[in-house]
């Protein structure tokens, strides 16, 4: 094997342009790591945020961007368990995807879910790791509770509203066009709401009110959310691209016993990623198997056109994920 692989660098933080083709040294798994030849990798709203300068890796981890990969086990460090040489797996890594060769812990690593492709396959752990544990583990979703996503044909989005449905809530989406809210529908959305068009508050409180939502928009949408809240209800912040900070009337989550949460993945701790891949492979993967859930696709791209693939994503004209092939 060689000793050096093709990755994807951030060469400065700026726009898509900025990424570039470069060769380094094939990295080595350490303590707990295994070390995966990747055949596709996913491209995430973190990456643009990493590329950009707004999303920093851990200190341990890759400078690389690239967050979920599939693709096979190629070597074992001290420590690591389950898996050998020659495994085909889907991972969440702590960056790097964008590369030949990835390390990653042993516990983030997942089997592919019977009769996935590879390309579908990195399209799975980003979005499907950060749903489960927002939605059903910090949100505590339960079946018959009133569901509201936003960005509901993003990754995050498509994957929220069909693992919802599936477990029994009532899914609404909010969406920016006919096509993309005709998307959510068809994924499991009872109602998709164009939020161009009508006032995903007056939706929502016209229902009841939402009991959780999930949103990654921030902004003047963080005291909307509020008011579209049923009693008790449930605000989980994941991402803020229309900024983090709001006005917000504290009287109004005090009389009617509202909580605010939220959580992004990359800082939690190795144990606590595994963690959430035991519960999607007990959980989830039994869905993915048998066909009842699965990755929505925009669109694949080269490694050496990871630009065109940040320029794709940035756009919001995609419905669903977007992969980087490698192999």
């Amino acid at each position: 094997m060689s000793r050096s692989m093709r990755a994807v660098e951030i060469s400065r933080p700026g726009g898509p342009e900025v990424l570039r083709l470069v060769e380094r040294p094939i990295p080595q798994p350490g303590y707990g790591e295994i070390l995966i030849r990747v055949d596709y990798a996913g491209v995430n709203r973190p990456d643009a945020l990493q590329r950009a300068g707004n999303y920093a890796p851990q200190p341990t981890a890759s400078d690389l961007p690239g967050l979920e990969v599939s693709g096979h086990v190629v070597a074992v460090g001290p420590g690591a368990q389950r898996w050998k040489a020659g495994d085909a797996v889907v991972a969440l890594t702590p960056g790097g995807g964008y590369a030949d060769y990835v390390v990653t812990h042993w516990g983030q690593a997942l089997p592919v879910p019977e009769g996935l492709d590879p390309a579908a396959a990195a399209a799975l752990c980003e979005t499907f790791f950060t749903v489960w544990t927002n939605v059903f583990g910090r949100g505590k979703l339960k079946a018959g509770e009133r569901f509201l996503v936003h960005g509901g044909s993003s990754g995050i989005g498509t994957t929220a509203i069909q693992l919802a449905h599936a477990f029994g809530a009532r899914v609404f989406a909010t969406a920016g066009s006919k096509e993309k809210c005709d998307a959510c529908r068809a994924l499991g959305a009872e109602r998709a709401i164009n939020y161009r068009e009508e006032d995903f508050v007056a939706v929502l409180k016209g229902e009841g009110g939402a009991d959780l939502i999930l949103d990654m928009v921030g902004g003047d949408y963080i005291p909307r959310n509020l008011r579209a809240l049923a009693e008790d209800g449930r605000l989980v912040q994941i991402a803020f691209l229309s900024g983090p900070t709001a006005e917000v009337n504290l009287g109004l989550p005090m009389r009617r016993r509202l909580s605010v949460t939220g959580s992004t993945l990359r800082p939690l701790s190795d144990l606590n990623k595994a963690r959430i891949a035991q519960g999607l492979e007990a959980s989830v993967w039994p869905l993915l198997s048998a066909g009842r859930v699965a990755p929505v696709m925009d669109s694949v791209f080269p490694l050496e056109q990871a630009s065109k693939a940040h320029e794709r994503m940035e756009s919001s004209a995609h419905i669903g994920k977007i992969v980087l092939k490698v192999a």
